[in-house]
């Protein structure tokens, strides 16, 4: 399931250069993630690293974004082909 980023953001940034997927950018009003880009860090990380940075806790998993850990290999496959996944 891709990550979101919810109203609680303070538009910090933090998690922007964190993600290895550069899925994070800026939105009207606080940074928002896109899904298609998010593998919740699978392939990279143990953990998600947005979450990890956000200092409000404003990086949640998005239930309207779910997919299996094999979907998720999958998308980081595709975004970063020749890589080899962690």
């Amino acid at each position: 399931m891709a990550f979101k980023i919810t109203d609680d953001c303070i538009a910090c940034a933090a998690c922007q250069s964190e993600c290895p997927n550069e899925a994070i950018s800026d939105g009207d009003e606080h940074s928002i993630i896109d899904a298609d880009k998010c593998t919740e860090c699978v392939g990279f990380f143990k953990t998600q690293q947005c979450a990890s940075v956000c200092p409000v806790d404003a990086c949640v998993p998005d239930p309207d974004h779910q997919e299996t850990n094999e979907e998720l290999l999958a998308k980081f496959a595709r975004l970063h082909p020749g890589k080899q996944a962690k």
